[in-house]
């Protein structure tokens, strides 16, 4: 034989006895079925508003101001995967690119759900303080989502309280129905960053501050009883959207057991009532 003929056959030799090299997302997808949580209803008992979903991210006056605003954490990749997984799984038709919306923008009041990130770093002025009040009193529902810590939960409430100055945010139970509407809940999920949720593994550490060991879900409702609002605190939903793809460990125990469900329970909710 040949020396280039043997040399061919010998990497081909090699190739095919070589394990596959699986990518992280792959190897946590490859599970997915029997690592996540199972819908609790059926599709078709699903009542949404609207036939279709848009993820509008707003975009706010916040402290931090520079290149790389608060409003824009995770974005668009965590907007994105959400919108995809959401309609998987749903099977309600979605934008698939979705919105980035001011308070103030006429045309908000078209969309039942808005998302907003980084909930201690809020500094409404005083236009998107009355835009926000009008909102969510007509009907609009709002989900503030990863900020840590008693500092952060203090400088949001004083913004909330701006906008409703009559009404106090309340620690939902996990019999509320936004813990059971889709997915079957049993724990408020604490989901961290993607570096502390991989070593996490090891260290047993969710938290990302020593004064935000707990998840809280808070929520405010309107006279009616209606929840307008659920505040995520101590958690961070986002980052499970949006870094999927990047452990195998994270994706398999955060984004599938935690961020999705959660997320999804919320804007089921928010769409159905």
């Amino acid at each position: 034989m040949r020396p280039r003929i043997l040399t061919c056959v010998l990497l081909l030799l090699v190739f095919a006895l070589s394990p596959v090299n699986v990518s992280a997302q792959e190897k946590g997808k490859a599970n997915e079925q029997s690592a996540g949580p199972t819908p609790a209803k059926d599709l078709k008992e699903l009542r949404f508003k609207q036939q279709s979903f848009t993820f509008v991210r707003i975009q706010y006056s916040s402290a931090r101001a520079g290149v790389y605003p608060a409003w824009m954490i995770d974005f668009p990749d965590s907007d994105l995967n959400f919108t995809a997984r959401f309609q998987k799984v749903t099977g309600l038709k979605c934008d698939p690119d979705g919105k980035v919306m001011a308070l103030t923008n006429a045309a908000l009041s078209q969309f039942p759900f808005i998302y907003m990130v980084e909930g201690g770093q809020l500094r409404l002025n005083d236009a998107e303080v009355v835009a926000l009040h009008q909102y969510l009193s007509g009907g609009g529902f709002l989900m503030v989502d990863d900020f840590w810590g008693e500092s952060e939960w203090k400088a949001f409430s004083a913004q909330m309280k701006r906008v409703f100055p009559d009404r106090e945010s309340v620690e939902l139970p996990m019999e509320h129905p936004i813990f059971h509407c889709f997915y079957e809940l049993h724990e408020k999920p604490q989901v961290p960053n993607v570096m502390l949720g991989i070593q996490s593994q090891h260290t047993g550490i969710t938290w990302e501050r020593e004064d935000a060991k707990q998840a809280h879900y808070r929520g405010l409702f309107d006279d009616r009883g209606r929840l307008m609002a659920i505040f995520c605190h101590n958690t961070d939903l986002g980052d499970g959207w949006e870094r999927e793809g990047e452990d195998a460990y994270y994706y398999k125990e955060f984004s599938l057991k935690k961020a999705y469900p959660m997320g999804i329970n919320i804007v089921v909710y928010a769409l159905s009532k």
